[in-house]
């Protein structure tokens, strides 16, 4: 336990005391952290920095951030990749359908940043999915082909999830 600071010494005097005599003591060595800067303290001053701690600590997405029709334009850049998860005809189409009806909504709007986005050919997409979904089937066939025969004595539901 500290000791009561002495009469007549100023505050400022007995707490650099007491923390002189702690390090003396070695309390400080060892501490998680030692020899890192604070964190708060090493960046200069940002006065929205409650609001990226917050976006960081709770791992928020910062896509959901950006405003609607920039939202749509990332989407639509990376539709390859998207399409390319898809499994059937159907989830595509609907998936393509259901991404320019959200265009047509945005584009509908005229309240905040607007940025140019147009519809998505349907058609045109489909027709790329499809040409890319059979590759990776004639892919997938040819890796079966050549697989041995241990592994075809996988249970239903790994050959399903695989």
């Amino acid at each position: 336990m500290t000791q009561r600071k002495p009469p007549g010494m100023k505050t400022e005097d007995w707490v650099e005391a007491q923390i002189k005599q702690a390090q003396n003591r070695g309390d400080f060595d060892g501490l998680p952290g030692e020899g890192k800067p604070l964190p708060k303290l090493a960046d200069a001053h940002d006065p929205d920095w409650w609001v990226k701690d917050f976006i960081r600590r709770e791992k928020i997405e910062t896509d959901a951030l950006l405003p609607p029709s920039v939202q749509l334009r990332k989407e639509k850049q990376a539709l390859q990749e998207k399409l390319a998860v898809l499994r059937t005809e159907t989830e595509v189409r609907d998936y393509l359908q259901d991404l320019n009806r959200r265009i047509l909504l945005q584009i509908r709007d005229a309240t905040g940043v607007v940025v140019p986005v147009g519809p998505v050919d349907e058609e045109e997409m489909f027709a790329q999915w499809l040409e890319g979904h059979e590759a990776r089937q004639a892919a997938r066939a040819r890796a079966r082909a050549t697989e041995p025969a241990e592994k075809s004595k996988r249970s239903f539901w790994q050959r399903l999830f695989s």
